[in-house]
């Protein structure tokens, strides 16, 4: 018995001397080390993400830099084609777009950002009552939404009898019969209260194009309601705001936004 106890004793120790896990292996017989679970502290650390630092949002663009053309030779380039619908139902207004050539602004994109701002769920076609589509210059339209050097812009708004001059300058924007006329000045550089109150520019060249579209579709002049409140669509916001917020749109939650009648 005491012969047999001290052979247990040697298999226990044989049993228990481990080779290096990458060590050989007698006879062919796995290396018990293979078989036995590590223990938590033997686990591999987790990597650690790195941090970045989130890049800050760019600042909206308020203006834009350079030099402004104050006249041009007043003959227009027109938009080509035809685009679509914008509106589920009611009358149909056809426009054309134009650039007054030599202002150095690219066609395509001024006819983006009207297309864009017509089409928009805000605009004027939210009533329901109302569709608009942009036709070629040679096409017969109800309208045509102009972009013109100030000098241009006063020359036409004057032949409408609507004079857009501040302190002597062609300062503000205008329609005509059948003529949305917007003034090249205004659309570069916004207006000095936006860009003090960090307005970006597309929202105010939103607001000029529904402003002078609203006048063509026959809607006039309104005041702020309150203060503190967005300003209607059909205020002169581009010469004041007077308490209110700027705004771009004559509808909000579906429903048309207006103001007292100025």
């Amino acid at each position: 018995m005491v012969a047999l106890l001290g052979v247990a004793a040697a298999v226990a120790v044989s049993v228990a001397v481990v080779p290096p896990v990458d060590g050989p292996r007698a006879h062919g017989v796995p290396s018990v080390a293979a078989t036995v679970a590590p223990t938590p502290g033997d686990a591999a650390s987790p990597t650690p993400t790195p941090y970045v630092t989130p890049s800050p949002s760019p600042s909206p663009v308020l203006q834009l830099p350079g030099p402004v053309p104050a006249t041009g030779p007043g003959t227009f380039t027109y938009a080509r084609g035809r685009g679509e619908v914008f509106g589920r139902a009611g009358e149909l207004r056809t426009y054309r777009v134009a650039v007054e050539r030599g202002t150095d602004e690219d066609l395509d994109e001024f006819v983006a950002k009207v297309d864009a701002t017509l089409a928009d769920p805000r605009g004027w076609t939210a009533s329901g009552r109302l569709r608009l589509r942009r036709v070629p210059g040679d096409a017969r339209h109800d309208f045509t939404i102009y972009l013109a050097t100030a000098g241009t812009a006063r020359r036409m708004c004057a032949e409408s009898g609507v004079d857009i001059r501040v302190d002597g300058r062609p300062y503000t924007s205008c329609r005509g019969a059948g003529r949305v006329i917007i003034n090249l000045d205004r659309w570069r550089l916004s207006v000095p209260h936006f860009v003090r109150d960090g307005v970006p520019l597309e929202t105010y060249r939103s607001y000029v194009i529904n402003h002078e579209v609203g006048h063509e579709l026959g809607h006039a002049h309104e005041r702020c309601p309150r203060a503190g409140r967005p300003a209607p669509v059909m205020m002169q916001q581009t010469l004041f705001l007077r308490g209110c917020t700027a705004n771009p749109w004559p509808y909000r939650n579906g429903r048309r936004y207006t103001g007292p009648p100025l």
